[in-house]
Formats: structure tokens, sequence, C-alpha cells
């Protein structure tokens, strides 16, 4: 496993305890997190304040990754998840994420993500 691929699984690890440290510790100080339709930002603290979400959903997600690929200094993973709701029940989620590194951190994080309704596809 390369560097790269290995800073990017564990960030995803740090998400998936709700572990702002370790999640925090593979950043850049200037990273760029963009969750296309949702929102922009910069920077650790803009980033740490993002990480536990919209109040109406409660961490931690539960992440799979279904395949991760790596070129040059740039780390594509496409993943599904659920996160529970905090009126009950729960969001399924089917996940696109592309991470830019530098020198072995995450300097960009580029998400589409996909609310899954009725299946695995819609």
């Amino acid at each position: 496993m390369s560097r790269n691929t290995e800073t990017v699984t564990t960030y995803l690890d740090g998400f998936r305890k709700n572990d702002h440290a370790q999640i925090l510790s593979c950043l850049t100080d200037d990273i760029e997190w963009t969750v296309f339709g949702g929102f922009h930002l910069t920077g650790k603290d803009a980033y740490d304040k993002a990480i536990d979400g919209p109040p109406e959903l409660l961490n931690p997600p539960h992440l799979e990754v279904v395949r991760m690929v790596e070129q040059d200094d740039v780390v594509m993973a496409e993943m599904t998840g659920t996160v529970r709701r905090a009126a009950g029940g729960e969001m399924r989620m089917s996940m696109a994420e592309v991470f830019v590194m530098r020198d072995g951190k995450i300097a960009e994080r580029r998400a589409w993500v996909v609310e899954l309704k009725e299946n695995d596809y819609r």
C-alpha cells in the first residue's frame, strides 16, 4: 500500500470512529473540502467544525470502500455508507471521493454524495 493510500485509509478509519484528531492528522493545514451541491471550506479549523455533519445526522457513519485507485498524487475512492438520522431511521449513500495529496497528506477532498432512497442506485 502506498503512503497516499495509507493516509486515505487512516483518514476514513477516523471518520468511522468520529475521531477528530485522527482525521485532522491526515490533512494539510490549508486543506480544501468540497461536497458538490453542499459546501466548500478551507483550512483545518473549518474542517474540524464540519466533521460532525448536520445535526439531523448522528455520527459515526458506516463507510465501506468499494474500490480505491491511485494515480500520481490523487487517490479516488468509490464508497457506500449509512448514517443514522436523529429523527429515526437512516440515510443510505453512494459516494465518490477524490483526495489530492501533498507530501503524504490530504490537501484537497472533493466529494459527490448521492442519497439512496429506493435501492442501490436510486
